[in-house]
């Protein structure tokens, strides 16, 4: 096997592939590499199977990264209408689900079959369960040691993900290349992870397992999302959770509205008008699950009587309550069960227009190793795709 490439991608993943395929096409010699024994593993899991491979709706606010507008260019220069069209090329069948979010109908498997499709090309070669031991900077490109083999590449390609779901492999090695090459990392943590709570708030709420109540939680810094929440025998969890979660920083309280569909105070002395013998924890159990107004009692933070026996003050307590019920959450499950990584390398350092470093010719970054995380609905797919496809344009 020829040992020179013109681009060498490190990781098979969804910007790998992407890249991949786009370098492929204008004619390059290309080898991608991955430690893994197959491509795609996080595509395979994601959207319980389903792949949530974009969004109709895509903007440079669904994005966390220090300097916003990095994303513009690439989203750009290849959005979610160029990629739903490649989906519809391999007739995929697909489907729109809420806010947008579009869904495999059938199987995640036919976004990987499509990826590996457009990289069947006589100039890329895909190698698994590989494992390179150095990479070195030559006068032009760059020199791997892969198995005991020495591959030489003019531009190399960093496409190895973050660091969330490690079962799937996912490991540090990106970081510590950008940091060979003397590039900064801005510190990662888990994102759209789910909350773990204080072992007082873990007792009480952990039998509420299982249910769901729309809800908008609201960080410290003012940043809000409007979905379901889900409590968990661990902590907090479900698709507003793991939205917020991005924003939230260690320490922090969070403000969560349990009823954004109505005024509390007045629907509840309408009900007092209707119903006026009947109690405060029948009547709240009309409008949250039962369950959970029980707990809230039996923790002594709302105390249960008839309707008649309250007054216009302690509705508005009541209101002010449920809908901005406070809790400190005590940190997230971490890495195992995030879906994103926050963080990575510094976007400062790379080009918005091509993906490559700025210090150093021929190397460029793709995907979620980058300090680049959409929010939960696909918008971290459409950002390995974006950000594969520039640098597959550009190597």
């Amino acid at each position: 096997m020829a040992n020179k490439y013109d681009v060498v991608i490190i990781g098979a993943g969804a910007a790998g592939l992407m890249c991949a395929a786009t370098a492929g096409k204008r004619g390059r010699s290309v080898l991608v590499l991955d430690h893994g024994k197959k491509p795609g593993r996080k595509i395979l899991i994601s959207g319980g199977g389903r792949c949530n491979f974009t969004n109709n709706d895509v903007a440079a606010n669904n994005y966390v990264c220090r300097n916003p507008h990095f994303v513009k260019s690439a989203l750009s220069q290849y959005s979610q209408w160029d990629f739903i069209g490649l989906v519809c090329q391999h007739e995929i069948d697909y489907e729109e689900r809420d806010h947008g979010q579009l869904f495999c109908v059938d199987s995640a498997k036919d976004i990987v079959k499509m990826l590996v499709a457009e990289c069947d090309l006589p100039n890329i070669s895909l190698r698994y369960q590989t494992d390179i031991t150095a990479i070195t900077q030559l006068e032009t490109g760059f020199s791997l040691s892969v198995n005991g083999e020495t591959i030489s590449c003019e531009s190399l390609v960093v496409a190895t993900g973050g660091l969330s779901m490690p079962k799937l492999g996912a490991t540090p090695f990106g970081y510590q290349i950008a940091e060979q090459f003397g590039l900064t990392v801005v510190p990662t943590t888990a994102g759209l992870v789910p909350f773990t709570l204080h072992k007082q708030d873990k007792d009480a709420f952990e039998e509420l397992s299982g249910i769901a109540v729309p809800a908008v939680i609201t960080t410290a810094d003012g940043t809000s999302f409007k979905e379901n929440l889900l409590f968990t025998h661990r902590g907090l969890s479900g698709p507003v959770v793991l939205q917020i979660s991005s924003y939230w920083l260690p320490g922090q309280k969070v403000s969560i509205d349990l009823l954004p569909m109505l005024n509390l105070a007045e629907t509840l002395i309408e009900l007092r008008e209707q119903h006026p013998n009947q109690s405060l924890k029948n009547t709240l159990s009309r409008l949250l699950p039962k369950r959970l107004i029980e707990v809230l009692i039996t923790r002594g933070d709302i105390t249960d009587k008839p309707l008649k026996q309250l007054n216009h003050k302690e509705f508005e307590q009541l209101g002010t309550y449920f809908h901005q019920w406070n809790i400190a959450p005590n940190g997230t499950e971490g890495y195992r069960t995030a879906e994103v990584t926050l963080g990575g390398v510094d976007t400062d350092e790379l080009s918005s227009k091509t993906m490559e470093s700025k210090k150093i010719n021929g190397l460029f970054f793709a995907g979620e190793v980058m300090d680049v995380s959409g929010w939960l609905g696909g918008y971290n797919f459409q950002w390995a795709w974006s950000s594969g496809y520039v640098a597959g344009q550009n190597v």
